[in-house]
């Protein structure tokens, strides 16, 4: 009896714990990469067993974390991804980029001021060593020419599919509505990833692509393991991994939010 005497004033006080906006506090923002040292991260570069980066693709400098092709006489495919070591489902990613510097000699013209970062991927010890992407989804940072029409954080599908207005989209990489950077500037994109649910990508605090119910299939990816590509399997969680695609490109901010608590 006592608990039902007692349930107008603690329903009183959850409303006014949210109305006072203290019931449930923002969840803190814990950096993935620490400004200092590549801790936490390990890379995979086609053709070479996990870990093995003898060119220095990934590195720190000034505080930036550099992904560059001074140690590269030939781009030569050498696709790379540098792995965060834990897996995520529902979070909030905050990356601030920018694309500086020249193509390495070889890189494809479509990789041109081109990078990203995958997320959902499978885990980076069950690639292959030739495999190129990991089957993941990926944000992908593109840089202006200067000239044409270029938006940024785009959605591509490596060994993945999504839904689009309830319909699921088997092309590869589909346009945001974001603007076009052509210059070096830094450039602030954030994901809003809810497991296999609604994902967003969101440029400068503008929400430029929406999509939902991502799950393993299609191409886009080779030298896989036909075990690590259960084709209809949705894709509720996985890896985050920075790209190295023939272009330098630096970060200077990788933040990473928990919504496990919904």
């Amino acid at each position: 009896m006592t608990a039902v005497r007692d349930r107008p004033a603690i329903v009183g006080a959850l409303v006014a714990l949210t109305m006072c906006g203290c019931a449930t506090p923002e969840p803190e923002w814990t950096a993935l990469f620490n400004g200092r040292d590549l801790t936490g991260w390990t890379p995979k570069i086609t053709g070479l067993p996990l870990g093995s980066d003898p060119a220095g693709t990934f590195r720190v400098e000034d505080g930036l974390l550099t992904v560059g092709y001074e140690g590269y006489d030939d781009f030569g495919g050498q696709f790379g991804h540098l792995f965060y070591e834990e897996p995520f489902s529902r979070f909030r990613l905050r990356i601030e980029y920018r694309v500086i510097g020249e193509q390495a000699t070889s890189g494809q013209g479509w990789a041109f001021k081109n990078s990203g970062v995958m997320f959902h991927a499978q885990a980076p010890g069950s690639m292959l060593p030739d495999q190129d992407f990991p089957i993941s989804l990926e944000a992908q940072f593109l840089g202006g020419n200067g000239t044409d029409e270029r938006p940024t954080a785009n959605i591509c599908t490596p060994g993945t599919h999504v839904e689009m207005a309830d319909t699921l989209v088997e092309q590869h990489c589909i346009a945001s509505s974001s603007a076009t950077y052509h210059t070096d500037e830094w450039v602030a994109v954030e994901l809003l990833v809810l497991g296999d649910s609604v994902i967003r990508h969101i440029v400068d605090g503008d929400t430029v692509l929406t999509y939902s119910k991502p799950v393993i299939g299609g191409g886009g990816v080779n030298g896989y393991d036909p075990a690590a590509k259960p084709d209809g399997t949705p894709l509720r969680s996985g890896y985050i991994a920075l790209q190295s695609e023939s272009h330098p490109i630096q970060f200077r901010q990788v933040l990473l939010q928990r919504l496990d608590g919904g």
